[in-house]
């Protein structure tokens, strides 16, 4: 199908300074877990972007020197030659697509404490830059900058720009946000300086308009140089000349870079979960940038919507269309609305595994597209899938997990009968996403769901609750299993180790509440999940009227919400609600009267009057259905357990799993291949096995 008439803007070219983008889809920078290390697995990672129709494609924060060093999270670099290497086999798969490659040069100051490199970390006046997550944390302050050392910056960026460029890289960012070394120099709270780079706002920015200048001049104007700029604090920053010190920062370098790219300071704000914040939350923070500059402006807002994406372009807000979350979850999104496919876009739910996924230090990862970063080294495909089967396979269960192996089973042109005893399909998501915030994960299930009733050899049976004689009799050559995982009324003890279940009047379990208990009040919410089911059941049962309180062995609300951005949310969303908590706690006992407590770490006893008791901890997967299968010693060519009945985890896990293994149905351990990376990138590096058919 052709596109529609009213997306045409959105394929226009635009000039960034001496490049041309081919259209207005722009992948800004983003973490993605691979670092030089990883060449390949970059290169294949991005260049499936190029693929998918982003007109340019950038890298995430690309180290200048050994004094910005971020480790123990991943991070790239432009140090020397070897990385030089690394980086062109990026740029060469992403021009063999017709994209334009950026890269974000980057010195994080304070913020790039140099575990590894042990160099004193620079400052404009010696603030240090601090995170409550012990990951971020350091004894390390840094060293307040001479001028030797701001001249030393300046060169680093520019030896960097050289680098860059002779590694194929099209624009060269200058990094003046969140929190990082040039930001540091615009903000006051850190910049007490009073020499010529201190005091007003036009002295605060002359570091980073030099710095432009110096990565022009270093490649004499042959690449395009953008600004990443964080505009959060300054917006809200009064002044007596503009609007606001950000509008003064603007006005200052108007004419010094060929693109601006707009952001956030804060990464709760910049990369906000879809539970609390909507598509497009940037836009009162960066509209007035177009205002002051006649350069290009980029910026994101976890844009899904083609027709938003216009409403941006056609109002003067932005010039280019910014994705990160959006360009993970369909790298081919630009090319499905130029070819009229936009119903069949893998919409970004803003569940921020992607992002979590750095605060691990490892690969990129996505709920809605399984497949990123495995591109290189499992060969997958994010539209395409070898038709390589024949046969037949029976997927039980219509959840996640289930729902992505027959897509990807149906896709290897297997026939594919999907088996779902409830009424509708989607498994966990049919009640979770009806929780408070949640309601886009059910994106999950649309976009899958979708897919599958286009597909002639997949047939979908709903109110089909399985025996494993039913199974036996349908006959199909392969049986996929993936009937969830259940939550327990387990307590743990100050070890946070799973004990024994709590034999209580009144004591329930999220499945309970999902198959619709009545719950009194007051009610307690017991979390040693820690991650989104806690918070959301609470907030649940808060806004049913009840008197909710909260109880969590860590030490803020949902502890591992603080790597999906989600934390500070959750507990602006508890005050709001008027939903007490308590952290650092056990619950010993409950009486259907009086909740037993203990504090964590001193053993303390403590109690409070509860009515009802909710415990979010532990899942338990595993299937009556497959063992009895196993058990039987069928004669299918091959039986396999999937998603959370194989092993409980996040969405993001069950769809991993099953695409894993529809994948691997039919395929003996010898044809499936993992490859392993090289840190030293070789010109002629290895083509992904399918990425190619």
């Amino acid at each position: 199908m052709p596109r529609a008439p009213r997306f045409d803007t959105l394929f226009e070219p635009v000039r960034i300074g001496p490049k041309t983008a081919k259209n207005r889809f722009f992948q800004v920078p983003h973490a993605s877990g691979m670092t030089n290390a990883n060449p390949h697995v970059r290169a294949a990672f991005r260049a499936t972007k190029a693929e998918g129709g982003w007109g340019v494609i950038s890298t995430g924060a690309c180290s200048v020197h050994p004094s910005s060093d971020d480790s123990p999270f991943p991070f790239a670099s432009l140090w020397d030659e070897a990385d030089i290497r690394a980086h062109a086999v990026m740029t060469e798969a992403v021009h063999a697509h017709g994209a334009l490659a950026a890269v974000e040069l980057w010195h994080g100051g304070a913020a790039a404490v140099n575990r590894t490199s042990r160099l004193a970390p620079l400052s404009p006046s010696g603030v240090p830059w601090m995170a409550t997550h012990v990951g971020f944390m350091s004894a390390a302050r840094p060293k307040v900058m001479d001028a030797g050392d701001i001249r030393d910056l300046i060169r680093w960026h520019e030896e960097a720009a050289v680098r860059a460029e002779r590694a194929g890289f099209d624009i060269l960012y200058v990094y003046a946000g969140m929190g990082y070394l040039p930001y540091q120099f615009l903000l006051s709270d850190y910049n007490h300086r009073t020499d010529a780079y201190g005091g007003s706002v036009e002295n605060r920015v002359r570091l980073v308009a030099e710095l432009i200048d110096a990565v022009r001049e270093a490649t004499q104007g042959r690449t395009a140089v953008a600004l990443r700029l964080s505009l959060q604090e300054l917006r809200a920053r009064p002044s007596q000349i503009a609007a606001s010190e950000a509008h003064e920062v603007i006005s200052f370098l108007k004419d010094a870079p060929d693109l601006f790219d707009i952001k956030m300071d804060y990464s709760t704000a910049d990369c906000a979960p879809s539970r609390y914040v909507a598509e497009g939350s940037h836009e009162p923070v960066v509209d007035f940038v177009k205002t002051l500059t006649g350069k290009p402006v980029v910026g994101v807002g976890r844009f899904t919507s083609p027709d938003t994406m216009v409403s941006m372009v056609k109002r003067g807000v932005l010039d280019l269309i910014g994705g990160a979350r959006p360009s993970i979850a369909d790298p081919f999104l630009p090319k499905k609305i130029e070819e009229g496919r936009e119903d069949e876009i893998r919409e970004c739910i803003g569940c921020n595994i992607c992002i979590s996924s750095w605060h691990d230090g490892v690969w990129v990862r996505c709920t809605q597209n399984p497949t990123a970063g495995e591109e290189w080294r499992r060969g997958w495909h994010p539209e395409r899938v070898r038709p390589d089967a024949a046969g037949s396979v029976l997927v039980v269960g219509g959840g996640p997990a289930g729902l992505e192996a027959a897509l990807t089973l149906g896709r290897r042109g297997y026939q594919v009968s999907l088996a779902e005893k409830a009424r509708d399909f989607g498994g966990r998501l049919l009640w979770e996403t009806r929780l408070p915030g949640l309601r886009e994960w059910f994106r999950v299930a649309d976009y899958r769901l979708g897919q599958l009733r286009k597909m002639p050899n997949v047939s979908l049976f709903a109110e089909s609750d399985l025996t494993a004689a039913d199974v036996q009799e349908f006959g199909a050559d392969h049986v996929v299993v993936a009937t969830g995982a259940r939550w327990t009324a387990t307590l743990c003890g100050a070890n946070e180790i799973p004990a024994a279940p709590l034999d209580a009047p009144r004591v329930y379990t999220p499945d309970d509440i999902a198959a619709g208990v009545k719950i009194e009040g007051p009610v307690a919410v017991f979390d040693f999940d820690n991650y989104y089911m806690g918070s959301a059941i609470a907030e649940h049962l808060a806004a049913r009227g009840l008197t909710t309180t909260y109880i969590t062995t860590a030490g803020a609300a949902q502890a591992w919400g603080f790597m999906t951005n989600e934390q500070p949310l959750v507990h602006q969303a508890f005050l709001k609600a008027g939903i007490g908590y308590r952290t650092l706690e056990i619950v010993t006992g409950f009486d259907g009267a009086m909740l037993g407590l203990a504090q964590i770490f001193t053993g303390e006893r403590r109690g409070i009057a509860s009515r009802s008791l909710v415990i979010v901890g532990q899942r338990t997967g595993g299937s009556a259905l497959y063992d009895a299968l196993r058990a039987e010693g069928t004669g299918f060519r091959s039986l396999a357990l999937t998603g959370d009945a194989n092993a409980p985890g996040a969405i993001a896990h069950a769809v991993w799993q099953g695409h894993r293994t529809a994948r691997e149905v039919g395929l003996a351990e010898a044809e499936i291949a993992v490859l392993r990376d090289a840190p030293s990138a070789a010109r002629d590096f290895l083509e992904p096995r399918e990425a190619a058919q």
